[in-house]
């Protein structure tokens, strides 16, 4: 793939800048921590480059020649500009007033609408998400939300909710299948969500805890939940559903309760305030747990 602007060496390129404000090789040297022979190397490459000369090498100095005079006035005005821009960037630095770890699931299906509506209330204070399905690495965060066992030393932890784990799938699924009741799931095709983090109920648990034995259908494995969920909306089979984790996908009929049983969920989702949460971390905290 060719680059979209025609550059000689950048390294060159800079000694060459240098040289001609200090109209020396030896004070260029000096200001670039390198050797005068070091100077002299780039500006004879990017001379063979360009097939002409950019100095007059006197005896008491260097000089510009007349197509060195116009590259370096074209250099000069290129480099600050970038001065200019880089000045203004840390004059004016991006701020991140709170930042908040949640799962890919966690993330898109229920935090990335609740930070929505933070902000319209809130235009002033900036929310960063670390989305991961990675264990661990909340020492960056302010908030962090899990799902299962909120004990943490050290660590402030809130409820924001407890779901009902019903049992998923598409219109047209249910209708192939012939699926009307819960004896008619443990033959039908089931999603299994499996992940490193998260203690999910398995269909498994979801039966037995419905008194029924262990399904006996085709299975599907995945390691992501939102992987596990598309699947389901494509009619590859079943899916567990936290009802208020995927209550949209519910209300817009993307997925339907394929049976009237459910089970309340044996864990909840909490939301953990680290110790480094700042005052306006706590304040989209409070505002998070009201608005569950």
């Amino acid at each position: 793939m060719p680059r979209p602007y025609d550059f000689p060496s950048m390294t060159a390129l800079i000694c060459f800048e240098a040289a001609a404000r200090n109209a020396s090789f030896k004070k260029a040297a000096q200001e670039m921590n390198v050797t005068p022979a070091a100077v002299s190397h780039q500006i004879k490459a990017l001379e063979t480059d360009l097939g002409c000369s950019l100095f007059l090498r006197r005896s008491r100095g260097v000089e510009l020649t007349e197509k060195g005079a116009f590259l370096f006035l074209a250099i000069q005005r290129s480099f600050e500009a970038i001065s200019e821009a880089v000045t203004q960037i840390r004059d004016r630095p991006e701020t991140v007033d709170v930042t908040i770890r949640a799962t890919t699931a966690v993330s898109s299906l229920w935090l990335t609408p609740k930070i929505s509506a933070f902000w319209k209330i809130h235009p002033d204070i900036t929310v960063s998400q670390i989305v991961s399905d990675v264990p661990g690495m909340t020492s960056r965060c302010d908030l962090s939300i899990h799902y299962g066992n909120s004990q943490e030393d050290g660590v402030e932890t809130r409820k924001i909710f407890q779901d009902r784990i019903v049992a998923l799938g598409t219109a047209a699924f249910a209708a192939e299948h012939r699926i009307t009741r819960i004896e008619d799931l443990l033959s039908a095709p089931l999603i299994h969500s499996v992940t490193e983090e998260t203690d999910w109920t398995t269909w498994t648990d979801w039966f037995v805890a419905l008194g029924h034995p262990a399904p006996k259908g085709r299975r599907l494995y995945v390691n992501n939940y939102m992987i596990a969920l598309q699947a389901a909306q494509d009619d590859v089979g079943a899916v567990l559903g936290w009802d208020g984790l995927v209550e949209n996908l519910m209300e817009e009929k993307r997925l339907v309760q394929l049976v009237p049983d459910s089970i309340p969920s044996p864990m909840a989702f909490h939301l953990k305030i680290h110790p480094r949460a700042t005052s306006k971390a706590r304040l989209f905290a409070d505002w998070l747990v009201k608005s569950s």
